[in-house]
């Protein structure tokens, strides 16, 4: 299957691409990578004699690959053509979530900004924390009061 698979990649790769790489990842699947479109799709043995698991996702700026953003069991029987349609589908499902993302929530180098209202509010203490705060001391107080004899 492994041998199949690879001159299966090899004209799929082909037939999607003019500049590729193709190699074999660590889970024995095979990997076609599109450095120009920043592309990468996967293909790995599926659960059915015949199917394979197509999986396509980006290449990030430093040359790593994103985590699959989309994916789908193909039959390697149907022929190279009906896989490089299933091929080209992914590639555009990843292409249209990538573009549909708002420009501000893009991370760059995986750096996210905190969500939430320490972050908008710039770190102040709020009136509630002061509240809670007075109570603290007022119990401590009581406390104190009482042990001594003085309530």
């Amino acid at each position: 299957m492994s041998g199949q698979l690879r001159e299966t990649a090899s004209e799929l790769a082909g037939l999607l691409w003019r500049e590729h790489t193709v190699y074999r990842d660590r889970a024995g699947g095979v990997v076609i990578r599109g450095e120009h479109v920043q592309r990468w799709i996967s293909l790995a043995p599926g659960s059915g004699r015949d199917e394979v698991l197509v999986r396509a996702g980006r290449i990030l700026d430093g040359g790593t690959t994103a985590p699959a953003r989309s994916e789908a069991v193909a039959r390697l029987t149907s022929g190279t053509g009906e896989l490089a349609a299933v091929c080209r589908r992914l590639l555009s499902e990843t292409a249209v979530s990538s573009t549909a993302l708002p420009r501000g929530s893009r991370s760059r180098g995986g750096q996210r900004r905190p969500r939430g209202r320490a972050a908008t509010r710039g770190g102040h203490t709020s009136l509630a924390s002061w509240a809670v705060v007075a109570a603290m001391v007022a119990v401590v107080g009581l406390y104190l009061a009482s042990a001594t004899g003085r309530i």
